[in-house]
């Protein structure tokens, strides 16, 4: 099966867009009593960046879900590509949401396979 291309679009060189992976997660929990909570989260990653023998995508997601205050994933770098079969792949994240209202987040997910349709 030939892949459509879009109308207008060249495929040359550096201009060439590389895979994405979505992904969706949750935050460990943070604070005590009744300020406890954790966020949700989704989102697509940047682009493949080369890195060594294999690649990593950069997050930088806004707002993660919660009823009065947000936190931010900035800046942060999935792991390399792990295999999962028939030449797909997926990425494992972990790190730290941006400080607000005295407290981060930890987190850990993996993110959706590449290009789930091809």
């Amino acid at each position: 099966m030939q892949k459509k291309r879009l109308a207008g679009k060249k495929r040359t060189g550096s201009s060439r867009q590389r895979h994405v992976h979505e992904f969706q997660g949750s935050t460990r929990l943070a604070e005590e009593g009744a300020d406890r909570h954790n966020h949700r989260f989704a989102g697509v990653t940047g682009q493949a960046i080369r890195s060594g023998n294999s690649h990593v995508h950069e997050i930088n997601l806004e707002k993660t879900d919660f009823l009065n205050h947000f936190h931010n994933l900035k800046k942060i770098r999935t792991g390399p590509a792990i295999p999962v079969g028939n030449g797909k792949h997926v990425h494992f994240v972990t790190g730290r949401t941006t400080l607000n209202d005295g407290h981060t987040h930890r987190f850990h997910f993996a993110t959706l396979i590449e290009s789930p349709l091809i």
